[in-house]
């Protein structure tokens, strides 16, 4: 149960207010994905309604792509992937990701019927795609001398994305109107997110993420992406501008990596305790604010208290005298309700628990 606490309470008719309140978002359940032929792991990149995109491994070890509508997955491969194809990120029709030739890398672009080769022309030794919101993508490149630099194409121009302190490689991994993060290493070989902005850099770091912070999707103003902590191992967040929320599927034992985010809806892939790679969904929800009062004091002796912000959601409604120990008083609905026994107690407060 998350709690989301409001206290209210009365000394001898003096209302006094307090608040107590938990960060704006949790993680909800998670739901395991596997494609039926990634006997060696599931590898959700991308999301976009209720269409996830990502790669498998066979049987053989061999790695394709897969789009996964909600019941089926159609496993997708580019005609001149012949060593791999790994979609990456979709919006609505169009699906973005990277293929192996027989060469080096290169990124692609399927609108459900052809494949598009995109390279950037500084890319010389590989461009890889990874993030797509309507037609714009954006990716990285290595170029003449194996430097990683971030990209945005349009559709008819690659722009260079480096962030100022990315002396070591700046990478771009996805984007939503004209917001875009990634992840960039420092001058001291320090890996840090970042949120650019049309103009401005700005740098992304978990708490937790002494060892990291790697930012992979954005919608709206949720981030998501992995960290790693002190023990060099990687967990989930989400960031909603002001608040770090770790994610971690139960499963994943041996680490969690969220690789997109659509609405509240998140895709990823964790480790579980025998280090095999499974897919997973889970979702956001956005805490409701309940405010309790006024207070009135009816003339049978009761106290009727009142309550906002329910829009139609139940809460409990619980009861102390010293807010130490509480005890259940009702559910409740409406806008407000009944303490039958306020009028044998000197002080009373109450607090509304959300589930």
């Amino acid at each position: 149960m998350i709690i989301k606490n409001q206290i209210l309470g009365f000394t001898l008719g003096l209302a006094l207010f307090g608040a107590v309140m938990p960060a704006t978002a949790q993680a909800q359940t998670y739901t395991t994905l596997n494609d039926p032929l990634g006997v060696n792991g599931t590898y959700p990149g991308g999301i976009s309604g209720n269409n996830i995109v990502g790669g498998y491994y066979d049987s053989s070890g061999n790695v394709h792509g897969f789009l996964y509508n909600g019941s089926t997955y159609t496993t997708l491969d580019d005609p001149l992937g012949v060593n791999a194809t790994y979609a990456n990120g979709i919006s609505g029709n169009n699906i973005v990701g990277y293929y192996t030739g027989s060469d080096t890398f290169h990124g692609f672009l399927y609108d459900g019927s052809t494949y598009t080769t995109l390279d950037d022309p500084l890319g010389v030794n590989g461009t890889s795609i990874a993030g797509v919101d309507g037609t714009n993508i954006v990716g990285f490149y290595r170029d003449s001398s194996y430097n990683i630099n971030g990209f945005l194409y349009d559709g008819s121009t690659y722009t260079i994305l480096n962030d100022p302190l990315g002396v070591g490689f700046t990478v771009a991994n996805g984007i939503d109107g004209t917001n875009i993060v990634g992840d960039y290493q420092d001058s001291s070989g320090n890996i840090h997110g970042f949120l650019y902005k049309g103009s401005t850099y700005t740098t992304l770091d978990d708490p937790l993420g002494v060892n990291g912070t790697y930012p992979a999707g954005i919608s709206g103003n949720h981030i998501v992406g992995t960290y790693y902590d002190s023990f060099n191992i990687v967990h989930g967040f989400l960031y909603d501008g002001s608040t770090y929320t770790t994610l971690d599927d139960p499963l994943g034992v041996n680490g969690t990596n969220p690789t997109g985010i659509s609405g509240t809806n998140i895709v990823g892939y964790y480790y579980d305790d025998s280090g095999n790679v499974h897919g997973f969904e889970t979702s956001i929800i956005t805490q409701t604010k309940v405010a309790l009062g006024p207070v009135l004091f009816l003339s049978n002796g009761t106290v009727q208290v009142g309550v906002t912000g329910l829009a139609g959601q139940s809460c409990t409604i619980q009861v102390s005298t010293n807010l130490v120990n509480w005890d259940f008083l009702t559910n409740t609905t409406s806008g407000q309700f009944i303490d039958p026994f306020a009028a044998n107690c000197p002080s009373r407060f109450y607090r509304a628990l959300m589930p």
